[in-house]
Parts: C-alpha cells; sequence; structure tokens
C-alpha cells in the first residue's frame, strides 16, 4: 500500500472528519439491538414504530430460530425476542400490527432453539451484563405466556410449541430479586448500576421516584427507560421522548445501550493519537470529557454510574490532548492486586487495566513527583496483566467477545509503559497474532471483521520486535488491504458486550483509521529493516 504524503493527508482528513461528526452527534454511534428492541415490543407497544420493531424481530432470526452470535451470546437475545413474540400474541390489540402466521411460527422456532440449547448439558451463557437477572426473568415470563397459549388455538398440534416449561441454564445462580431492590433503595452512586437493567426485576407498576433519568433516558437503556415510564407515578414527557427520538433514529428498531458519550470520544482519541496524524481536536469535545469527571470519576455517559475503565480512559484521552488531570478518582477501584471495573463486580475486567495502567503511566511521565502515590498501583496493574495472559499469548476480556480487543489493549499499554518486563509477553501476543491471521488477511473469532483486524495491526505495529519485522510486515499490510475493503457499519458485527453483543460504530471507525494510519507510516520502514 502508498506510504506517501497523500495517504497522511487523506487519512489526518477522515480523522478530522469523524471527530468532528462524534462532537455533533449527542448519542453516539451503536448498532440495533435485539434484545432492547424486543424488550420495547413487550413493555411499550404504544411507542411509534411497534410493527416495525415485530418485522425487524421476525426478519432478524437465524435460520436455526435463534437470534444473535455462536457460543452462547443468542440466549440473552433468543429469550428477549421468543418472549416479545409471545407477549404481542397474547395482545389483542397487535391483531393489526402483526402478520399473525409469521410471529407464530417465529416464536415456535425461538423456543425449540432455546429447548435445544437448555437440553444440552454442555451449554454455556456468556457474561454478558445482568445476564444474572434477565434470563430468570425472561424464563419466567416465556414460561407463563406459554401457560396461557397452551389453551388457545394457534396452528397445529405440531407447530413446534414446547409441552413443557423452560429451565434455567446450569451455569446460571439468579441473584435473588429482594437483594436486588434492597440494594436499588441504597440511592448512591454504585445502585445506579441496577439502572439500565430495570426491566429485568421492575414490574413496571410501583414508582421509584428515587431514579432519575437523564434526559429522559434511564441507564441509557431503551427498555429500562420503557419500564421505569410505565411504572412512572407521572407522565415524563422527557422520557417519551427519548424513546420516540431514539425509534424513529433507528427507523423503528432501537440500539443498546445509548448514549455512548465519553465512552465513543475517548476510545477514538486514543486511537488516533499514537498514529501521528495532525489532526486538531475541537475544543468542545475536549471541554465536554473534562466536564465528566467527577469525585468516583467518569462514566460511559451521562445517566450511568462511573467506572474504572471510562475514567481511565478519559484520563488518557485528555493527558494525550494536552489536558492532563490527576488520576486520582481511580484509586476508588483500587482493589486486592488489580482495579475493578465497578466496586462490586463478579469477574475483573482486564481492558480496564490496561486502560489503568494507560492513564497511570501518562500522568507519571509528565509528574513523576507523583510516584509514590500512584507507581506503586501502576506497578501493581502491569504484574496482575502479564499475570493473566493466556498461554496462547492472548488475553480475553469480559467486556468484549473478541479476544483481540482484549489482547491489543494490554500489548498497547505495556509497550507503552512497561516496555522491558513485558517485552516477552509483547512477543508471545505478536506471535498469536501472526498465527491466527485468515488467508484474506482478516483476523476474527468467528469470521474476519474490520474491528478485530484493525486491533491486530495495531498489535503488529506498535509492538517493536525487530526478529519479526519480515513477519509483521507481511501481516499487517494484507491486514490493512483488508481493511481498505471494509469500510461501513453493515460491516461492523456486535462483538462488544451489553445486555446482547453490539457494535459501537464510531469507535470501531476510528480503530480501522488508527490501524490503516499506522499501516501507512510503518509498514515500508518494517520492510526495509528486515531486508
Amino acid at each position: 500500500m502508498s506510504t506517501g504524503h497523500v495517504d497522511q493527508v487523506s487519512f489526518t482528513g477522515a480523522a478530522q472528519s469523524l471527530l468532528h461528526e462524534v462532537l455533533r452527534d449527542e448519542w453516539g454511534q451503536v448498532s440495533l439491538s435485539v434484545y432492547e428492541t424486543a424488550r420495547l415490543v413487550a413493555l411499550a407497544p404504544w411507542l411509534d414504530g411497534h410493527s416495525t420493531r415485530l418485522e425487524f424481530l421476525c426478519r432478524q432470526q437465524s435460520p436455526d430460530g435463534s437470534w444473535g452470535s455462536p457460543d452462547g451470546y443468542a440466549f440473552v437475545p433468543t429469550l428477549s425476542a421468543t418472549e416479545a413474540l409471545l407477549a404481542s400474541l397474547r395482545r389483542p390489540s397487535d391483531a393489526g400490527a402483526i402478520n399473525r402466521q409469521q410471529v407464530v411460527l417465529a416464536a415456535a422456532r425461538g423456543l425449540h432453539a432455546l429447548k435445544c440449547w437448555l437440553d444440552d448439558s454442555a451449554f454455556s451463557v456468556p457474561d454478558t451484563i445482568a445476564v444474572e437477572i434477565i434470563a430468570p426473568g425472561l424464563i419466567a415470563q416465556i414460561n407463563d405466556h406459554l401457560a396461557h397459549l397452551a389453551t388457545q388455538p394457534l396452528l397445529d398440534p405440531d407447530d413446534g410449541w414446547p409441552r413443557t416449561t423452560l429451565l434455567l441454564p446450569a451455569d446460571i445462580q439468579p441473584v435473588p430479586l429482594a437483594a436486588i431492590r434492597a440494594a436499588l433503595g441504597r440511592k448512591d452512586v454504585h445502585s445506579m448500576k441496577l439502572w439500565a437493567s430495570l426491566e429485568a426485576f421492575h414490574g413496571g407498576s410501583e414508582p421509584m421516584p428515587f431514579i432519575r433519568p437523564e434526559a429522559g433516558a434511564v441507564g441509557c437503556s431503551p427498555a429500562a427507560t420503557a419500564v421505569w415510564l410505565g411504572g412512572s407515578p407521572e407522565d415524563d414527557q422527557d422520557a417519551r421522548v427519548y424513546l420516540q427520538r431514539l425509534q424513529a433514529r433507528g427507523g423503528g428498531p432501537v440500539p443498546g445501550v445509548t448514549p455512548i458519550t465519553f465512552f465513543e470520544r475517548a476510545w477514538i482519541l486514543n486511537s488516533l493519537a499514537p498514529t501521528g496524524l495532525a489532526y486538531t481536536v475541537p475544543e468542545p469535545l475536549l471541554d465536554s470529557l473534562e466536564a465528566g469527571i467527577g469525585e468516583y470519576g467518569v462514566p460511559a455517559a451521562p445517566g450511568l454510574p462511573p467506572d474504572a475503565d471510562d475514567t481511565a480512559g478519559v484520563l488518557y484521552a485528555l493527558a494525550l490532548h494536552g489536558r492532563p488531570h490527576r488520576p486520582d478518582s481511580l484509586m476508588h477501584y483500587r482493589g486486592d492486586g488489580y482495579f475493578t471495573c465497578f466496586p462490586s463486580e463478579r469477574t475483573p475486567s482486564t481492558s480496564t487495566n490496561a486502560h489503568v495502567l494507560e492513564a497511570f503511566g501518562a500522568h507519571l511521565v509528565r509528574g513523576p513527583g507523583d510516584r509514590r502515590r500512584f507507581g506503586p498501583a501502576a506497578e501493581m496493574v502491569a504484574t496482575w496483566l502479564l499475570e493473566h495472559q493466556r498461554q496462547d499469548g492472548s488475553w480475553y476480556d469480559k467486556w468484549h467477545a473478541s479476544a483481540y480487543y482484549a489482547t491489543a489493549c494490554c500489548v498497547l499499554a505495556l509497550t507503552t509503559f512497561e516496555p522491558e518486563r513485558s517485552a516477552q509477553a509483547v512477543a508471545a501476543a505478536v506471535d498469536w497474532v501472526l498465527a491466527t491471521q485468515r488467508a484474506d488477511g482478516s483476523w476474527g473469532r468467528w469470521t474476519g471483521t474490520a474491528e478485530e483486524t484493525a486491533y491486530a495491526v495495531q498489535i503488529l505495529l506498535r509492538a517493536d520486535i525487530p526478529a519479526r519485522s519480515h513477519a509483521v510486515a507481511r501481516a499487517a499490510a494484507a491486514g490493512c488491504w483488508f481493511l481498505t475493503a471494509s469500510d461501513g457499519p453493515t460491516e461492523y458485527p456486535g462483538l462488544w458486550h451489553a445486555k446482547d453483543l453490539y457494535a459501537p460504530t464510531a469507535v470501531i471507525r476510528g480503530a480501522r483509521l488508527a490501524a490503516l494510519a499506522l499501516g501507512a507510516a510503518k509498514i515500508s520502514s518494517l520492510g526495509r529493516l528486515a531486508s
């Protein structure tokens, strides 16, 4: 690929355009969600676009009756879509909004897929957001629908309806509803984490006045907003406007977590900064990130609780772009050997700890006098990351379905701030990337994707391993050629963990652009070094 001045000018213009685009978008770019769309079908049939959402669910169903991705990731969206279709069949007002036979068949196929999984003792459910409360609730609702519909003439006796109720998967231990309600009622900043999954345990009838929507949204979730609005003591016009605007934006179907303001902007800036492109960040964009910093750090967006991941990402982005802030807020999340994403969580996150290392490392470069306060924490995080590398050289993370994301986060942090300690681990990660490239030049867990290829190319080009220069140059060049033909949100499948998998499309576009810019700048020089 060309590495001349024209490429750099083109990439700089693309970076500038992307930054202005995300600044203009108050919500952020998120792919459509089967889970959230289905929850609106079940919870808000009054909302404009209801019939379009039903059609979307039927259209998105896979031939095997499921919705979603492989390896257990289809379980929650299939539960949500199947329950929504069954709820629609029970709702007299939907009679004119649906093709009843189409919905019956789709629901029956969804039930068949669920039964196949639940009858398989080896079936495992991934650790997506709130699965331990979402799955039990939806299974209970589906069983209630089945009991009611068993007395209703739908099709014929062999239409595929299960004759037994659905049971929980063996690896899900539901959290007692009383414990959730007690935590929700504490009204502290950390109980806000539960707001985003309100639909999983709130019946929609009792008021919850301590929940405070942000610009109409409860927990940045259409589903949580819909159920809260149903139980609100008064008609909240802002919440209705939020749902109406969001469904109009997607033509009926809705995305998952929205907005993602701070997360989206920080991640794009952190992707672009190492490329050397001469872009200029709009000052209001940096202002918005600074405005998000509070006592406990930064949330992914207004209306969500602060967390270590977004706090570290925002602090690092500001430091890289001339607005450094002390990382004191991160110390709230220091745990036993690593940093938690939230003060209370079931599983740790490698990507969060990689971002924490970057935030501390960037601060210590500028303020070495703070080494006594932050140095031990940074060293602890680096040690933890090195200890959690997998045998094949990769890392895995609870926020993403692909190991390429977690590995990129860890390699970039370690090579920047712990290059000597991490040299062997980084070399192992590079070997893993080289060994897993596909024949078309791409990388991916299930199939080659632009997002995972962008992370793989960044790993190869940011790691400094002269002994592998020739192999790295060839692999990165093939990856960049793949990326040049992969430029559009429809080619960005969901890989990020929310209640189901989603794609933050502007974040992915930033990662892709960064990989191509690095490729244009480095591949030729790597080839010359190898020769």
